[in-house]
């Protein structure tokens, strides 16, 4: 016999009244695995919510008298979480659940149709639809997909799942996901983001929106890697946010079924590598193209849709000289990095800790600003909770520093005269509110709720 380890809430249909019980046998649980019970729905008087990092192969049980138990089915946890409907049965008074470990018991299909919810034809990720004003021969410069790895629709599928499959941290806890959340524009709402092992990420994570139009190609906010390909591995094998080494990440990756058929797909046959990894989920998160927000849809119609506030703001942003950061449709800079004069020293010297240049302390990648509302906290450390402070900060707070950006100094005076004064935008109660309003106006939730984005995993016990 395999070692038989009975779970957890026991769960009557008339009364939930085994909780002494389920508190006896808890401690039997496999190490990783925990279970809750949440309110049912439909047919379902009530759902076991069963957390296993381990991924295990469970069975349900049902019993009348807790005495007698029949199996009810056989179930596997994918990605760490199993959601287990416990179903109203006609003529029972009492009717009891639990499930059973056995670790003889292991075997469950795990194919793609069993791991995973992907529609029969992959989702269109090489060929968004974009309106005109991003489809120019400028917008199209800004593009760093290399000549290797173009973005597919099965190449990004496969990255899809990679960046939502928490198989990817030592533990089987962390996911690219976790600290790039589509709902905050693939940001982390929190400050510091968490890492496999409860430790905390030195910077805040950066929104993924159009990532792909950064014409620098360097990722991170010191620009350490310098491809997106670079890059994508990177939290995967840091000791506090995931864990892993590549060849660790292949072994976990191999093992699953569903990934021989993905990487087949994508790359023609089933063979895992780190370096097919690395393009699949460089792909996916190409593939986060923003293109439908107010202001896309207010630019062949000169911006009739806007508010008195939304265009005051558009016409700020210009005149405030935000666009040397921040330009084109795509509101990214061009081939420069910036420093913003956020301290004077930096206690994080960005760049300069790459390079060991004190010519370089200070400077920071500056991402797009596409989705800018649902990306808070903002700069590299999360020091402000909201656009009203961010704009506050440029109008009174920008600091002095050796390596400031030109936007942020006035102009050079006559010679002889003082070095040029850091320049601060001076607006008023009303023009800070029209900034921020314009700025809310790239929001798009129809990327960050699009289904081709959001995880593919099954969760529901069938």
């Amino acid at each position: 016999m395999g070692d038989v380890k009975a779970l957890t809430h026991l769960v009557s249909s008339a009364l939930l009244t085994q909780g002494a019980l389920a508190a006896d046998v808890a401690g039997a649980l496999p190490a990783g695995s925990s279970v809750k019970v949440a309110p049912g729905t439909g047919n379902a008087f009530a759902r076991l919510d069963m957390t296993d990092t381990g991924n295990r192969v469970w069975t349900l049980q049902s019993s009348p008298d807790l005495s007698n138990w029949t199996n009810v089915s056989t179930l596997k946890v994918r990605n760490s979480l199993l959601r287990v409907p416990l179903p109203k049965v006609a003529n029972k008074s009492h009717l009891y659940y639990r499930m059973k470990y056995d670790s003889a018991v292991q075997t469950a299909p795990n194919n793609v149709a069993d791991a995973l919810s992907l529609p029969a034809t992959a989702a269109n990720y090489a060929l968004p639809t974009l309106p005109a004003h991003l489809r120019t021969q400028a917008i199209r410069a800004q593009d760093n997909t290399p000549a290797d790895n173009a973005t597919t629709n099965v190449g990004a599928t496969l990255g899809r799942v990679l960046f939502y499959d928490k198989r990817l941290s030592a533990n089987n806890t962390t996911s690219c996901s976790s600290c790039h959340q589509a709902e905050h524009g693939f940001s982390d709402p929190n400050r510091f983001s968490t890492g496999f092992a409860g430790g905390h990420t030195g910077r805040n994570s950066m929104g993924l929106t159009n990532a792909r139009y950064y014409i620098r190609q360097n990722f991170f906010w010191d620009e350490r890697a310098a491809t997106l390909e670079e890059q994508v591995l990177q939290p995967i094998q840091n000791t506090t946010e995931m864990g892993l080494t590549l060849t660790e990440l292949v072994t976990k990756i191999q093992a699953e079924p569903y990934y021989g058929t993905l990487f087949t797909n994508a790359f023609g046959n089933s063979t895992v590598t780190s370096d097919r990894i690395s393009k699949a989920l460089a792909q996916f998160v190409r593939s986060i193209v923003s293109g439908n927000s107010k202001y896309d849809q207010g630019v062949p119609i000169g911006f009739s849709n806007f508010t008195a506030s939304e265009a005051r703001g558009r016409g700020l942003f210009g005149a405030a000289g935000c666009a040397a950061c921040h330009g084109s449709d795509n509101f990214v800079p061009g081939n420069l990095i910036f420093n913003n004069g956020l301290e004077n020293p930096y206690v994080d010297k960005g760049l300069g800790a790459v390079t060991g240049l004190s010519s370089d302390e200070g400077f920071f990648k500056v991402p797009s600003l596409r989705n800018i509302e649902l990306t808070a906290p903002y700069m590299h450390d999360g020091r402000f909770n909201t656009l009203e402070q961010v704009v506050e900060f440029y109008n009174s707070g920008v600091v002095n520093h050796p390596n400031l950006s030109p936007a942020l100094r006035n102009p050079p005076g006559p010679p002889g005269s003082p070095p040029p004064a850091v320049r601060r935008l001076n607006l008023n109660a009303t023009q800070k509110a029209d900034l921020v309003a314009f700025m809310k106006t790239l929001t798009d939730t129809s990327v960050t709720t699009d289904p081709k984005f959001q995880d593919p995993f099954r969760y529901d016990a069938p």
